[in-house]
């Protein structure tokens, strides 16, 4: 029988990947991506309860390996929200703080960031860091968030915004640096009853469009609060980016 915590981390854990065939295996350094980061994790943040909601018995095997908890979930869900909100079916936490399963970065204060807003009565919270580069900021797989001045996300979108319409032609960093372009971290946590309320939702229009789940909490009329953080991040979307992490594990063994 499973604890009712407070406060449970939980890992979104899928086989498939679309542009990255079965990454969460694919092994950087020794070791397959899915082990970095639930020891990063553990190491960050280890006050909290650790669950991976996985969909194949090849990722729990490597987690019940190394021994991590996981919960078998579908292998039908549209979105990680989804598969999270059905381990939580199990788990019952109060409170939850979803963690990518391909963000072997993640940082404890991070964590615990998102852990606060919620249990300081947010529903759901995410963060952002600026952009720096505007070929970063006119990249379609970076997701960007424009906020209201008191924290509170007002869109996401793959396309820049702010749209610099005076500008997009000679667009340079300098001019990101300079004004409020965010990348949004697919980071969140969210309160548990407002994780089950949302997931049975439909997915919207605009969620539908641009392929961001959490759309569907905007075109609903709620609110998601953003922290900033400056806390760098590698998001392993891509063969490339694994690459580019197994260098950085080359100079910060």
């Amino acid at each position: 029988m499973m604890l009712m915590p407070d406060v449970a981390l939980i890992v979104p854990a899928r086989l498939r990947s679309t542009r990255f065939p079965r990454k969460l295996l694919h092994r950087i350094a020794g070791k397959p991506l899915l082990l970095h980061v639930a020891e990063r994790i553990a190491a960050q943040a280890p006050e909290y309860p650790l669950y991976f909601a996985v969909d194949d018995p090849e990722l729990a095997e490597v987690l019940d390996g190394a021994g991590f908890s996981q919960v078998m979930t579908s292998t039908e869900h549209a979105s990680g929200s989804d598969r999270i909100a059905e381990a939580n079916r199990a788990i019952q936490a109060q409170w939850v703080v979803n963690v990518q399963a391909d963000e072997p970065l993640v940082t404890g204060e991070q964590i615990r960031c998102l852990a606060g807003m919620v249990e300081a009565g947010a529903s759901m919270a995410t963060l952002a860091t600026r952009f720096e580069r505007a070929s970063d900021f006119l990249d379609p797989n970076q997701v960007k968030v424009v906020m209201s001045d008191d924290g509170r996300a007002l869109y996401f979108s793959r396309a820049p915004i702010p749209y610099p319409r005076d500008e997009i032609d000679r667009l340079d960093d300098a001019w990101v640096a300079a004004n409020p372009c965010w990348r949004h971290l697919g980071l969140y946590a969210y309160r548990g009853s407002f994780l089950a309320e949302l997931t049975a939702l439909p997915p919207g229009r605009l969620e539908r469009i641009e392929r961001l789940e959490q759309l569907r909490v905007l075109e609903n009329s709620h609110g998601i609060a953003v922290a900033p953080t400056d806390q760098p991040t590698i998001g392993i979307d891509t063969p490339e980016d694994a690459e580019r992490f197994t260098r950085y594990l080359s100079k910060n063994p």
